[in-house]
């Protein structure tokens, strides 16, 4: 029996109050244990006490530590966490933390992933987090190289709607997916995975995000996917989209399109690089072409709010939105996602880019209205 299979197997015996939790419910897309005897699951978007338990903390703390031996993690008193990603079949991401930074015990986190991979653009409609003109805009504007960020809450759903929008990258590009721990599934075939590493045993040989995006550049990427920004590589993802990688995507944590800017700005300046504020503003300005903003509903639903463009910087260096989709009430109860009635400021790049044949004819939010000598020559 191989390694692999070997785990596997233990992992099933430890983790036994939560197995089928964990390996035969679809249904469920995260388990979150606070302490052996309080495990939570989320299932269509709600959390719900399962329950469950563990027999005592020791037996919890053996099926962490078997976990964590299985993917090559420490957790002692130098190494209070870990975050980790199992191998496929399962492909779980795992988060654990142990007493005594967590007050009830060890807190493990295991987010699920479904086998195969069919979160795109249509589903996303189908689900009702997007309507299907929104879903046509975000299209082209992945077709035509724009830098596209997603932002969002724990748990609003970037990581699916970001897979999604990379359905749309043609074929023939190649991709370089950077990550922290690998979630994304992309249906291309030249497609590069990256993983960042913690430190082994020794403390030593850790491989961060910013060492991987050093890499990417090297690889003759057409399109870089970074999963999650979250510290001073952002400003390495700015510059390299400044300086010609056109058409990156990236999540980050934030609570509108207005604060996504505000974010990546501060974690621009969270790198070890010196630079003013100003100067983290202009290049994030610059760079960022779309905002895609999608929240978890009080239902459990994942729904996109707004879409906005970045129009760069306006009086006093502040940001400049450009709001093209906005999530309204209905009368009648619900919501949708409306065009806002503004076209986009990338009209013309999109009808030079979109042959006349393929053009889509339902929405005129990048129809560029003609300009005044073109009006007058029609005339």
């Amino acid at each position: 029996m191989q390694r692999d299979q070997v785990y596997q197997k233990t992992l099933r015996h430890f983790f036994k109050p939560v197995a089928d939790l964990l390996f035969e419910r679809d249904d469920i897309s995260e388990i979150l244990i606070n302490g052996h005897d309080k495990v939570y699951c989320e299932r269509a978007g709600r959390l719900e006490l399962t329950g469950r338990s563990f027999p005592s903390a020791h037996s919890l703390e053996i099926a962490v530590r078997n976990l964590a031996e299985y993917v090559g993690r420490r957790l002692d008193e130098h190494n209070h966490s870990m975050d980790a990603r199992l191998p496929p079949p399962d492909a779980f991401r795992v988060h654990a933390i142990i007493p005594p930074c967590s007050r009830l015990g060890i807190c493990l986190s295991i987010r699920k992933f479904g086998k195969k991979n069919e979160t795109t653009l249509d589903w996303v409609v189908k689900k009702g987090s997007l309507s299907s003109m929104a879903a046509e805009y975000l299209g082209l504007m992945v077709q035509t190289h724009k830098n596209i960020v997603v932002s969002g809450g724990t748990g609003s759903g970037k990581t699916s709607l970001l897979n999604a929008l990379s359905f749309t990258i043609p074929s023939h590009e190649r991709i370089v997916v950077i990550e922290d721990s690998s979630e994304l599934q992309l249906a291309q075939e030249h497609t590069v995975y990256l993983e960042a590493k913690q430190n082994g045993s020794d403390g030593k040989g850790a491989v961060s995000i910013r060492d991987l995006f050093v890499d990417s550049l090297r690889m003759r990427p057409d399109r870089i996917i970074v999963g999650e920004v979250r510290r001073g590589e952002a400003l390495d993802l700015i510059q390299s989209m400044l300086s010609g990688h056109d058409g990156s995507l990236s999540t980050v944590h934030a609570s509108s399109p207005l604060l996504a800017l505000v974010r990546l700005e501060t974690l621009c300046l969270m790198s070890d690089v010196v630079l003013p504020v100003y100067v983290a503003r202009m290049q994030v300005a610059q760079a960022m072409h779309v905002i895609t903003q999608i929240s978890r509903m009080p239902d459990g639903s994942r729904k996109v709010v707004e879409i906005s463009e970045g129009n760069g910087l306006g009086p006093g260096e502040r940001y400049r939105l450009r709001p093209i989709f906005k999530l309204v009430n209905k009368a009648e109860g619900g919501s949708d996602l409306v065009w806002t009635g503004k076209s986009s400021r990338f009209s013309q790049s999109i009808l030079h880019a979109v042959p006349s044949e393929k053009r889509p004819l339902t929405a005129p939010v990048w129809q560029a209205k003609p300009s005044a000598r073109a009006k007058k020559e029609k005339e």
